[in-house]
């Protein structure tokens, strides 16, 4: 074999040795694209074409590698799964300041309502003339704030006294316990007509940015 031919076998070697890791990159980790559940590592599925934890197996692989932009330094804990969308768990919330970021939602605590069973403090339902709350998971802290008063400010300047009367669950959802709803986000103060009216907002806007504080 002349020199030549056999410096293109070597060359041509060494090239396929080379792209030989490629063909191994075909598995993905966390948040690694994936179109079947075969693309991703272990025990990961491939959920909206990134492979994830595994909801039904309650694995937690991948915690801490997807956060929310409002998580504040509040980890992932998992994610759940229900009507063909996935929704990501907490089991914490942002640190409480003086001025706490959150997201006022809109929530009917009276029985019927899309509040779900009653509220978590007192087993009751609760009327939506009365200023009141739910708050996430981690804020909520097992029922160590039922009962107390935040102070809900909105970007308009007005303020409202309202009391902690539930738990926007931020861990389970999709269920008839929840009225079908999601999971909560980590970060949402879930309030009664009332709160919604004395900050002179528009419960047509869904979701409104505002701050909270304890009295």
């Amino acid at each position: 074999m002349g020199k030549s031919r056999l410096l293109s076998l070597l060359i041509y070697l060494l090239l396929k040795f080379i792209s030989l890791p490629d063909l191994v990159v075909s598995i993905s980790s966390c948040n690694g694209p994936c179109q079947t559940r075969d693309d991703c590592n272990g025990r990961l599925i491939c959920i909206n074409g990134k492979c994830n934890d595994d909801p039904d197996l309650g694995t937690h692989i991948c915690q801490g590698t997807t956060s929310s932009p409002q998580s504040g330094g509040c980890e992932q804990s998992g994610t759940l799964t229900c009507g063909g969308e996935s929704y990501p768990t907490y089991d914490c919330s942002p640190p409480v300041t003086s001025s706490t970021p959150a997201k006022l939602t809109n929530n009917d605590f009276s029985q019927g309502g899309d509040g779900g069973g009653p509220s978590e403090c007192d087993g009751k339902y609760h009327s939506n003339s009365n200023p009141i709350v739910a708050l996430s998971t981690g804020w909520y802290n097992s029922g160590t704030r039922c009962n107390q008063m935040i102070r809900i400010q909105a970007s308009n300047g007005r303020s409202v006294d309202a009391k902690v009367v539930d738990e926007c669950d931020s861990r389970h959802g999709c269920d008839a316990e929840h009225a079908g709803q999601p999971p909560c986000n980590n970060n949402i103060v879930d309030g009664s007509d009332a709160v919604w009216d004395a900050l002179g907002l528009n419960k047509e806007d869904g979701v409104v940015d505002i701050t909270w504080s304890m009295t």
